[in-house]
């Protein structure tokens, strides 16, 4: 899967690049509308995501504008710093697929992703939207995490921590890269925020299943990994 980002803040275009490059995604990024008009023309891609205000004669609605009425139906997912309705109104309007505000985790745009891809994907399946690892699963289209035939209750932060667990199974994740994904790029956490909320995530898919393995490990002086000892 080939995506575009457009995006002039070159701190958030490359953590988004580099966060897609992660999950697999062929990535190519523009911080100009017309550089990125360039790349749309010579180049098929399976999503673009523009940032709404953009130098170079367009901004990111008029880029969707612009993409519409020269045919392209490449899904478009819109991210702005405005968040009012009516703004969201124009976005969607101009021919956008769907809209992000910022700041924004890069858990929930990994998920606005994976729904843009397979609403225009020619064959749907909802296994695609169920991550598992050994007996646990995460549902990303109901939001439903089971261990087992378990159901678990999870706060919307331990369920995005989680997440980024399950998208990355039994590899080491070091810290800084769980915050800059789970939390929003410009989130002031402080240093053992995410200590306490590994500790909230195991006390929920650990401690009441005492008779299992447990499964969020820690590998001292680099960071934590979901799998097995």
């Amino acid at each position: 899967m080939k995506i575009l980002v457009v995006e002039d803040d070159y701190k958030i275009a490359n953590a988004i690049k580099r966060g897609l490059e992660q999950q697999n995604y062929d990535v190519d990024v523009a911080y100009r509308s017309d550089d990125g008009m360039n790349y749309i023309n010579k180049t098929s891609y399976d999503l673009c995501i523009l940032d709404r205000m953009l130098p170079g004669g367009l901004d990111g609605v008029a880029m969707v504008r612009k993409m519409r009425a020269d045919g392209y139906s490449t899904p478009v997912l819109l991210l702005t710093a405005k968040s009012r309705i009516i703004d969201k109104a124009e976005g969607l309007n101009a021919g956008a697929d769907d809209y992000l505000a910022k700041p924004f985790a890069f858990v929930e745009l990994i998920a606005r992703v994976r729904a843009l891809l397979r609403r225009h994907s020619p064959t749907k399946s909802n296994k695609e939207t169920v991550l598992s690892y050994s007996n646990i699963t995460l549902n990303q289209a109901t939001k439903q995490v089971k261990r087992g035939p378990h159901i678990i209750d999870l706060t919307p932060k331990e369920y995005a921590l989680l997440e980024y667990f399950l998208l990355n199974p039994k590899q080491v994740l070091q810290k800084e890269n769980i915050i800059e994904n789970v939390w929003s790029y410009d989130a002031d956490i402080l240093p053992n925020t995410l200590e306490v909320y590994i500790g909230y995530l195991r006390s929920k898919i650990e401690k009441p299943f005492s008779n299992m393995k447990p499964l969020v490990q820690t590998k001292r002086g680099f960071g934590y990994y979901l799998g097995e000892k």
